[in-house]
């Protein structure tokens, strides 16, 4: 097994293979040798690159916009303006640690701090504006403000397709040993695994208590993990796996102080140390952080969904259906057209589902099978391809139509569905609207998807749809109950299109 010098080096030689290299490591030792602090500071670099190109394209335009054709003075003067804004707008996004280590890469938050930089920038400009009694072109700032705005979070959204894609290579990792019970550390790995994109990839395994010989290994996804002693082997551990983070998931063997002493040992390392609070499916927002009495508690907020926030999301939920419907209304009357002209029936469909608190209503659809399709069912429960088998579905069912095959796989049947959102039945964006036989075997935990009206999309429809097992679709559901936020269904909205474009799933 290699030591930490030995580590880093091969770490090196592997990541410069990115970059034009024509040496590339194999898997395995990407898997073991990644190192987070190489790439870190490459990919660092190169956004600070883009992120100036961005803001000096911005202003460059909004000055050749608005003063192209003015006097050698005025432009000499805005080239001079159009210099410092950018200069304190590139500080602006280093002031609010947008290229921080802790938020590369994970998309809301950076896109937020970008947003919140600009932005504050902008306000600064307007107070200094009205102090001064500076005479800034109100045009030069409309077009500097959102273009640059745009581009900056354009170039970020690339770089986090760049980074994605060389991680599905097994490349650009973090590599985690994670201290903790078995249960706790498989929960914890399989996670990770799921997720490539978020770059961990565990190396090792430290489990309190564990008195097995030191070449025991752990077994997730078909992928075998050293077990590399217990908790007070996390050390010489990290030596032996050469882990960049430390991730404690069971706390109660180390107590404070053992916690305490490893964030000692770890800042001589290098080592990050990240502690899972045991809360699951809840988002960074409802959690905070409050010393109380000497204990950072972590309080967890209530979930967002009475009173204000359910009335914003019901205003929401009617102004984008009714400009839904109308711009999509040539399609809708073309498939209704096409459903009607190759089968016999309606060309609607009516289904009862369950929604808020458990009331039914009629969700209303594209017909895509036959009129009998219903009596059928009883005659293909064997067949059934469904999540857990409390879900009908079938990749090839012998009831849809030609033309409903179409409809399904772009998911165009499910566009009268804006007519139950107007008729405040359902949400644009919400759980799947389950069936009563669903609904009747839901324990307690489940029943908490009918806290919310159920979406024309959700989660689960940007997750796999009909690809995701029953305990997925319910802990989506879940997870979109317990974190609700407009921002949220608005990255849904958006992911929904690409998922319906792409097909995934859908059948």
């Amino acid at each position: 097994m290699q030591r930490r010098g030995e580590h880093v080096s091969s770490v090196g030689a592997a990541q410069r293979s990115l970059w034009g290299s024509p040496r590339r490591p194999d898997a395995v030792a990407v898997r073991r040798l990644t190192s987070r602090h190489v790439w870190e500071g490459q990919y660092i670099r190169r956004l600070r690159v883009t992120d100036v190109v961005a803001v000096a394209a911005s202003v460059a335009l909004a000055q050749i916009v608005r003063f192209g054709d003015a006097g050698l003075v005025s432009t000499m003067t805005y080239t001079g303006v159009s210099v410092v804004i950018a200069g304190v707008w590139i500080a602006f996004l280093a002031v609010f640690r947008t290229r921080s280590p802790r938020v590369i890469g994970n998309g809301a938050e950076e896109y937020r701090r970008i947003v919140s930089a600009t932005f504050r920038l902008f306000g600064v400009i307007a107070i200094a504006s009205l102090l001064f009694r500076i005479d800034f072109a109100r045009l030069y700032l409309a077009i500097a403000l959102p273009v640059g705005l745009m581009a900056l979070l354009l170039s970020r959204w690339i770089w986090r397709k760049v980074v994605a894609q060389v991680r599905s290579k097994g490349e650009y990792k973090t590599s985690v040993l994670i201290v903790g019970s078995r249960s706790a550390a498989v929960s914890m790995a399989l996670s990770f695994e799921k997720s490539p994109s978020a770059g961990y990839a565990v190396v090792g395994i430290c489990m309190p208590g564990y008195e097995a010989p030191r070449d025991g290994v752990v077994s997730v996804e078909g992928s075998d993990i050293p077990v590399l002693g217990d908790e007070h082997d996390v050390l010489a551990a990290i030596e032996e796996c050469g882990a960049d983070t430390v991730a404690v998931t069971a706390t109660e063997h180390l107590g404070h102080k053992g916690i305490r002493k490893m964030i000692w040992d770890l800042e001589k390392k290098d080592v990050d140390l990240v502690v899972a609070p045991g809360v699951v499916d809840v988002a960074g927002p409802r959690l905070v952080m409050r010393p109380v009495a000497g204990f950072p508690l972590i309080h967890v907020e209530k979930p967002q969904y009475n009173g204000a926030t359910r009335f914003s999301k019901t205003a929401f939920d009617l102004t984008f259906a009714a400009f839904v419907l109308v711009l999509i209304s040539p399609i809708l009357l073309a498939v209704a057209i096409a459903v009607k002209a190759t089968s016999r029936g309606p060309v609607f469909y009516t289904s009862e589902r369950m929604g808020i608190d458990g009331k039914p209503f009629s969700m209303i659809k594209f017909r895509s099978m036959t009129v009998d399709a219903d009596k059928q069912v009883s005659h293909l429960l064997d067949q059934n391809q469904g999540a857990g088998g409390v879900l009908f579905k079938m990749r090839d069912d012998p009831r849809v139509t030609p033309v409903g095959k179409v409809l399904r796989r772009f998911s165009l049947d499910e566009l009268p569905q804006f007519l139950n959102v107007l008729r405040r039945e359902m949400s644009v964006v919400g759980p799947r609207p389950p069936l009563r036989r669903e609904v009747e075997t839901y324990n307690g935990e489940v029943r908490r998807r009918l806290l919310v009206k159920p979406g024309v999309t959700g989660l689960w429809q940007v997750s796999g749809r009909s690809d995701l097992s029953w305990e997925e679709t319910v802990r989506l559901d879940l997870s979109y109950v317990e974190n609700w936020s407009m921002v949220g269904d608005l990255l849904i909205i958006a992911k929904t299109m690409k998922a319906v474009a792409g097909s995934d799933g859908a059948y």
